[in-house]
């Protein structure tokens, strides 16, 4: 079975992120989505709290997984028996760094490729940072992400007020 990762901070996960997911499984027996700590973007949900939305949103999918991981990301592939690294390509401005962070994990582990994959075109313009943004203003961001997610964003923002 090829298993492909889905790494990023999932800080909280969009559906955009599942539209590149769903699109995953169906190239791959098994799909990690593996969510980095990620501390230097002071994400606004611990780590567990993005395990367990991410956990919720994809139940429905029999071929993933989520999980957590710190370090390396092609060290936490190689651990999972890993071929592929999954990234989601939004626009041409994603390309720049992405490319960049595939051909250093390829240096670091020229056994291990790199797909892209674009979401459909209605969610390119979603990003979890627009996502945290919107909610932090009061906006309804029931449209971009899974409505688990939009209540925990709710429920978070309300406690840091």
């Amino acid at each position: 079975m090829r298993t492909a990762i889905y790494p990023g901070s999932f800080d909280p996960l969009t559906n955009g992120h599942l539209d590149v997911l769903q699109r995953a499984t169906k190239l791959f027996g098994r799909v990690v989505v593996a969510i980095a700590k990620s501390e230097s973007k002071s994400p606004l949900f611990t780590p567990n709290e993005r395990l367990a939305l991410v956990k919720q949103a994809i139940a429905h999918l029999p071929n993933a997984e989520a999980d957590s991981f710190d370090g390396l990301l092609v060290e936490y592939v190689v651990s999972q028996k890993a071929q592929a690294i999954v990234r989601g390509l939004r626009a041409v401005s994603d390309f720049e760094f992405e490319f960049q962070l595939a051909l250093m994990n390829r240096n670091l582990n020229e056994n291990i490729e790199t797909i892209f994959m674009m979401p459909k075109d209605i969610y390119t313009f979603i990003s979890s940072r627009i996502v945290k943004e919107i909610a932090r203003l009061g906006g309804d961001v029931s449209p971009f992400v899974p409505a688990h997610v939009r209540d925990a964003l709710e429920k978070k923002l309300r406690s840091r007020k």
